[in-house]
């Protein structure tokens, strides 16, 4: 089987208990760089909640991608794909979205490997989305005293080219990874254009989304910053990756410009995204 084939158990295996629910047209959707030991917990919170969850080891070094087909041998509910290089958070995402388009899912729940995202909340985002199909459900970061203050008052600028970006279109938070996509429109927007492969990923993925016509439904859930004893592990770079997003602001605001007649005569129309959910 070579590197970036699926690693899937061949039979069923117990469940956790309480039974997850099972879907065959929305998945949990996990990419994972180097995170250690902790993903392991977050795919064993994410299995408790729901199936199908999919895996998508962007290059790990660490030792986990053995450990997650070991984990996947005995797991019918989960599913996980090794890339033989770090290619960055979206193009991971791209990989397993791909997979799951031809396996015939039509929706993903994105969330992070390093144990930050309320796995809990993930029939809650489903179902959401289960309700207003057309839509893409985002995850609002309710924070805690663990939250970097640097990280969330950096955040606001983000948030805030991000609502003239979209014209108001209604995103609460444009960083935050916990998320339901419609698969089919996401990639849709990322084949069209070369960005949007790493940490750029789920900024412009609202934003080209919302071009698209795909309306917010914003739900609070919180964010959990573990400490190094707790096993958290960070890939964030604050120059490297905000120089990143400067130069994706700036791309998106100039291509903004030629859509403002669009967006303009969409909102006044009350067309998505600017119809509320």
């Amino acid at each position: 089987m070579n590197d970036a084939a699926a690693i899937t158990s061949p039979s069923p295996s117990p469940r956790p208990s309480p039974s997850p629910s099972t879907s065959t047209t929305h998945l949990v959707l996990i990419p994972s760089f180097d995170t250690g030991a902790t993903v392991y917990a977050t795919v064993r919170a994410a299995r408790a909640q729901w199936s199908p969850v999919w895996v998508v080891v962007d290059g790990s070094t660490d030792g986990t991608p053995q450990g997650l087909r070991d984990m996947a041998a005995a797991d019918s509910g989960l599913t996980v794909f090794v890339l033989p290089h770090n290619g960055g958070k979206g193009a991971a995402v791209l990989h397993g979205l791909q997979a799951a388009r031809a396996a015939g899912y039509t929706h993903a729940l994105t969330m992070d490997a390093d144990g930050q995202h309320p796995a809990d909340l993930i029939p809650t985002f489903m179902h959401a989305s289960l309700a207003r199909t057309d839509s893409m459900v985002l995850g609002r970061p309710v924070f805690d005293a663990s939250a970097p203050l640097l990280r969330v008052r950096g955040r606001r600028v983000s948030n805030w080219w991000t609502n003239l970006e979209t014209l108001g279109a209604g995103i609460d938070d444009s960083l935050y990874g916990f998320r339901v996509y419609p698969i089919a429109a996401l990639i849709g927007v990322m084949h069209g254009q070369p960005w949007m492969r790493r940490f750029d990923f789920d900024t412009e993925a609202v934003v080209r989304l919302a071009w698209r016509g795909v309306t917010p439904i914003n739900l609070g859930a919180p964010v959990k910053y573990l400490t190094a004893e707790e096993g958290g592990v960070s890939h964030f770079r604050y120059g490297r990756d905000n120089v990143l997003l400067t130069w994706m602001h700036l791309r998106l605001m100039a291509e903004f410009v030629l859509r403002l007649p669009w967006l303009a005569w969409r909102r006044l129309a009350d067309k998505p995204p600017f119809d509320r959910a």
